[in-house]
């Protein structure tokens, strides 16, 4: 609770600064020195005060917006595995798409194994498990997580850098991804969605038009990495391309400058 509460009880400052009390702390010199004692008016001149300080701080107020709040949130993945008793010849042999999920719940460890496959980061000099035309690395992972073990349903960004998680909104979104995928109902029954998409124009900047056909192209190397990963770890995907761009990208808030291309469900595929 701010320190200087009891004057300020139920005004701006219980209200504005209730979260932030480092920010409350450094309000109550102005609230000492430049508040008159009469209680009466004290909450008038409050909110110009307040106004003054909070600019002066540089904003470092806590957002009202819990949505804000949420993103400011990282999720630390646990590190990959980056050898397996899986053999790649094994898994190329095995991989099928996968429609027909059992519904059961897969684990952070699973998913920060997939996360890792897509785009990953594998030298001390930034480059990805996926080749990028120049190393520019225009694709943007996102995950609509439902059913994992570990990891609240909601939309997470996947920060390679770090291997970390960044929430974007809470809630499960499978639904809706469904039927914004022109009602593929299938798509619900997967644990997760993984969502590729990819900001062009740190591609074509350098390469003009043609660095459009070298997003798509990455796209696919990525994509294949994560159909082999959940292969060797028993799981399954598949590949999904027929939706509408402005709906998937709304549901999953992509910015603006992002373009969804590519949808991967993933989950414990049902028993044959």
């Amino acid at each position: 609770m701010p320190r200087c509460l009891p004057p300020w009880q139920g005004s701006v400052c219980a209200d504005a600064f209730l979260r932030n009390e480092s920010v409350c702390d450094s309000l109550c010199p102005f609230y000492n020195e430049l508040m008159p004692t009469d209680m009466t008016i004290r909450p008038l001149l409050a909110i110009p005060l307040l106004l003054a300080a909070f600019l002066a701080l540089g904003g470092n107020v806590a957002s009202a917006n819990p949505e804000e709040g949420y993103r400011m949130k990282t999720i630390r993945l646990p590190q990959p595995i980056p050898d397996s008793h899986f053999s790649l010849e094994r898994a190329l042999k095995q991989r099928r798409s996968v429609r027909n999920f059992s519904g059961a719940a897969i684990t952070l460890n699973e998913i920060a194994q997939l996360l890792w496959s897509a785009q990953g980061i594998t030298s001390p000099d930034g480059l990805r498990t996926a080749p990028s035309a120049g190393a520019l690395y225009p694709l943007e992972i996102t995950l609509a997580a439902g059913n994992v073990t570990g990891l609240d349903p909601g939309v997470y960004r996947y920060d390679p850098s770090g291997h970390v998680l960044t929430p974007v909104s809470d809630g499960d979104h499978r639904a809706e991804l469904a039927r914004a995928a022109l009602d593929q109902q299938w798509m619900r029954t997967a644990a997760a969605v993984i969502a590729f998409g990819a900001v062009e124009e740190r591609t074509t900047r350098k390469y003009g038009n043609r660095g459009i056909s070298y997003v798509y192209i990455e796209v696919g190397h990525s994509a294949q990495n994560v159909f082999l990963q959940a292969q060797a770890l028993g799981l399954g995907a598949a590949a999904v391309g027929a939706f509408d761009d402005a709906r998937i990208a709304s549901i999953l808030q992509m910015p603006k400058e992002e373009r969804p291309l590519y949808l991967m469900p993933v989950g414990k595929p049902l028993p044959p």
